[in-house]
């Protein structure tokens, strides 16, 4: 069985294009089998990225697990002055997020790494939807090394529905931070921010 956060390139492909309206702007992206959430932006992204745009993103940005590239995509256009990295295990997510940054006319870098196998260097926020689907023995892992590659004082902001493990994920990056908010609430999904100091 396949899964979207694992190398699956042998799934037959079934590309569809959806729109997504985000600040004012409207967006396109090109799903497929394969890729979590291919019938559009699912609505614990799009609380992620309401809060995300609340806050001061800059320098470099992170998305981790962009599956087919919505998160780092519309954080280009949010925060255009941002130098924005996604990244996923899955080579056909990559190959997405790479055609989507084209169709949305936005430049980010795309890198196909297990976790963070392939990130080199540091960032000032890495944000993430992470694949719960995974379990703790990858999730967990995947908050220590977003520690790890963070710059002092950068920020770590994840959206994670309290049914499927959001209080003991809090609790797991209190941890690992130190600190961990929850920085908003809507339909069971919570977004949880930690700052590095």
């Amino acid at each position: 069985m396949t899964h979207y956060f694992t190398d699956n390139r042998n799934l037959k492909e079934n590309r569809k294009e959806h729109s997504f309206r985000f600040s004012g702007h409207l967006y396109t992206f090109v799903t497929d089998n394969g890729v979590f959430s291919k019938t559009g932006v699912d609505y614990g992204t799009l609380v992620l990225l309401e809060s995300c745009e609340h806050e001061d993103l800059h320098g470099e940005i992170l998305d981790m697990g962009c599956g087919y590239g919505a998160i780092g995509i519309v954080l280009k256009g949010l925060f255009p002055s941002a130098h924005v990295t996604c990244a996923d295990v899955n080579p056909r997510a990559c190959e997405l997020t790479v055609l989507n940054a084209e169709k949305n006319e936005l430049s980010v870098s795309v890198l196909v790494s297990d976790g963070y196998a392939a990130v080199e260097g540091s960032f000032d926020a890495i944000v993430t939807n992470p694949p719960i689907r995974a379990g703790k023995r990858v999730i967990y892992p995947m908050f220590e090394d977003a520690f790890a590659h963070l710059s002092a004082g950068g920020i770590f902001l994840a959206v994670i529905r309290r049914a499927q493990g959001a209080e003991s994920a809090q609790k797991k990056l209190l941890s690992v931070f130190g600190n961990c908010e929850i920085i908003s609430r809507d339909r069971g999904y919570w977004v949880l921010k930690c700052v590095k100091n």
